[in-house]
């Protein structure tokens, strides 16, 4: 995906970053992506940078918030680094823990607690 950046950072994280607007015609190869990142990749932590997403509809909207579960399951620390005003309200909303929200100036220098798995 061109419109998407991945990049894993010194300390083990991965960072995958969309850029514009996230619509439907999107959602297969975005989705791909993270589980394959989840279930595969198995990063310390990862990171979907949503600075420069400018909308999300439901279908991306959903998968970001099942992506917690999934983490959770894979022992992944998820964060949602800097999404819109707007976009945060849908992802909490959509049930998105807001601890997983993280806004920085620099996403790679941010600590997050480890998130306990959901047995």
């Amino acid at each position: 995906m061109s419109d998407v950046e991945t990049r894993t950072e010194p300390d083990g994280s991965l960072v995958i970053q969309p850029h514009g607007a996230m619509g439907a015609d999107r959602a297969l190869p975005l989705r791909q992506l993270l589980i394959h990142a989840v279930r595969k990749v198995r990063p310390r932590r990862l990171i979907v940078e949503l600075g420069d997403v400018h909308t999300l509809d439901p279908i991306n909207l959903g998968t970001l918030a099942a992506l917690c579960g999934v983490a959770d399951d894979h022992r992944v620390t998820l964060v949602l680094a800097n999404p819109p005003a707007e976009i945060r309200a849908e992802l909490l909303a959509a049930g998105v823990a807001a601890q997983r929200i993280h806004y920085t100036r620099e996403t790679v220098s941010v600590e997050t607690p480890e998130v306990a798995s959901m047995s």
